[in-house]
């Protein structure tokens, strides 16, 4: 990422495309007060410097068949450089896993994780978390409905 300062027209750009990630740049560009190619540069050089680093399509979790929602606290018995590797890597090749901390205090990771239904998060924990080389803790909170949930930045 370059040592670029992020400037007051480039954080309108970015409040507007995470608002509507779809709109064109003409439509950018009215939004900002930019003609339209000073704001396509813009883009580009926002997306080249890594700060816009992708384009996704936000789904809703309960649509799509996915209701339960757990936080997961881990603890490793070891955190040394080899542990904490393993556990990171089998981690990010789980579907289900949609976010993955390394934390202070009492737990050495928390995960937000996905599922179906109980019968999933189960499979999940004996098949597969329990299993990563290491874990010697586990402790699982469910969410009962989401409160406040932010895709967007606060710039």
């Amino acid at each position: 990422m370059s040592s670029r300062v992020i400037d007051q027209i480039d954080r309108r750009i970015l409040n507007e495309l995470q608002a509507d990630g779809r709109m064109t740049n003409q439509d950018l560009s009215d939004r900002v007060g930019l003609s339209p190619s000073p704001c396509l540069r813009r883009l580009r050089q926002l997306e080249s410097d890594g700060v816009i680093f992708r384009y996704v399509a936000l789904v809703d979790p309960i649509t799509a068949g996915l209701p339960v929602t757990a936080f997961i606290r881990v603890r490793l018995d070891r955190q040394d450089d080899r542990n904490l590797a393993l556990f990171e890597e089998a981690v990010a090749g789980f579907p289900e896993v949609m976010e993955c901390y390394m934390m202070t205090g009492d737990s050495d990771y928390q995960l937000r994780v996905l599922f179906e239904s109980l019968g999933a998060f189960e499979d999940f924990l004996r098949q597969k978390l329990t299993r990563i080389p290491g874990v010697s803790q586990v402790t699982t909170s469910f969410a009962l409905r989401p409160v406040v949930y932010k895709t967007s930045l606060p710039l």
